[in-house]
C-alpha cells in the first residue's frame, strides 16, 4: 500500500442517522457502487467532529492544522465491502474546500464554523454553531465521560465503522479511497439536538429530515486516522 495522503487525529465524533428512501440517493450513487438497503431504507447520517494534528503527506500548513468538519454521507457496498459517500462536506478554511474540490472533485464547501467542548459536571458537552446557506444552524451534545467499544453486531458498530470511501472524479469516474484506524470506542450519550435547516444545507430534496426520526445516534471517541490516495475503481 502507498503511503497515506493525509494523518490526522479525528475526534468526538457525533454520527446521527437517518433512514432515507433509495429515490433520493438512486441518481447519486457513483458508477460501480451499490447503494447499502436494509429493510426498504437507505441511511444517510450528519456527522460533526474535530481534525486535529492535520497533516498532508506529512505535512503541517499553518493554520489548516486543527479544525472542525460537519458533513452528511450515506452509505453504499462494493464487492462485499461497507462504504460511504458524502453527499456535502462543510469546513472553515476556503482553501481545504477550494483544493479538495479542484483536485479529488469532493464536495466541500466553506461555512463560518465555531466549536465548543465543555467539562459540565460529569458530562461533556459539545457545540458546533455554524452558518450556511443563509441560515444559522447548531449541533449540541451531552455525553459521560467512560467509553466503551460496541459489538460488531451493533447498530453503532455499522454506522461508525467504515474503512473505505467513493466519490467521483471532473471525468465522472468513480474513485475509491482507504482510510484506516482502529476500532472507536464511544461515549454514552445523554442527549443531543439538531436545530439544522435542512434543505438550505443539502438541498430541498433533504427537507424531509426534520421530521424524521434517527434509527441511531452516538459520539465516537475517534482516533488517529490514515487516509489514502484516491484511485479509480476496480485498480488495485
Amino acid at each position: 500500500m502507498s503511503k497515506p495522503f493525509l494523518t490526522a487525529n479525528w475526534n468526538y465524533l457525533l454520527n446521527v442517522t437517518f433512514p432515507v428512501p433509495p429515490k433520493i440517493l438512486a441518481d447519486h450513487v457513483p458508477p460501480g457502487v451499490e447503494l447499502d438497503v436494509q429493510d426498504g431504507h437507505a441511511f444517510a447520517s450528519v456527522v460533526a467532529f474535530h481534525f486535529l494534528d492535520t497533516r498532508v503527506k506529512g505535512l503541517k500548513i499553518p493554520f489548516h492544522v486543527n479544525f472542525p468538519e460537519i458533513n452528511l454521507r450515506y452509505y453504499v457496498k462494493y464487492n462485499g465491502r461497507r462504504g460511504v459517500v458524502f453527499w456535502r462536506e462543510l469546513v472553515p478554511k476556503p482553501a481545504i474546500a477550494w483544493v479538495a474540490n479542484g483536485l479529488y472533485n469532493e464536495p466541500y464547501a466553506p461555512a463560518r464554523m465555531k466549536v465548543k467542548l465543555e467539562d459540565q459536571q460529569a458530562d461533556k458537552v459539545l457545540t458546533h454553531d455554524f452558518r450556511y446557506g443563509g441560515k444559522q444552524h447548531q449541533i449540541t451534545a451531552r455525553f459521560g465521560m467512560e467509553t466503551r467499544v460496541p459489538a460488531e453486531d451493533s447498530i453503532e458498530h455499522y454506522f461508525k465503522e467504515h474503512d473505505i470511501g467513493f466519490g467521483v472524479n471532473h471525468f465522472g469516474k468513480t474513485l475509491s479511497y482507504d482510510v484506516l484506524h482502529p476500532r472507536w470506542a464511544i461515549y454514552r450519550l445523554k442527549s443531543y439536538e439538531l436545530n439544522l435547516d435542512y434543505a438550505a444545507l443539502y438541498g430541498s430534496q433533504w427537507a424531509f429530515l426534520a421530521d424524521t426520526t434517527p434509527v441511531a445516534a452516538l459520539v465516537a471517541e475517534g482516533s488517529a486516522v490514515e487516509v489514502y490516495p484516491a484511485q479509480r475503481l476496480g485498480a488495485g
